[in-house]
């Protein structure tokens, strides 16, 4: 194996690291999408069904931003110690 190419191998550790990074920006963009009064106008006006269903997401996205959040912070605190 050639040298460096250790940094491309998906271990479990990088992958816990880097999980709840992708859990957190889920929220954050359900949050920015479902709580924009211009973005639900338009979600509605051209996806109709489609947005209302999403929009039933809505308490999964609040609840992705935060744990997702703290999830986050968490990892990066304890990898800096």
């Amino acid at each position: 194996m050639r040298q460096g190419t250790d940094k491309l191998i998906m271990t479990p550790e990088k992958l816990d690291f880097i999980f709840p990074f992708f859990v957190f920006f889920y929220g954050l963009l359900m949050v920015l999408v479902l709580e924009n009064p211009v973005l639900v106008r338009i979600g509605q006006e051209r996806m109709g069904q489609a947005f209302a269903n999403l929009a039933r997401h809505k308490s999964l996205g609040w609840f992705c931003f935060f744990i997702g959040g703290l999830w986050s912070a968490q990892n990066v605190w304890y990898s800096s110690l």
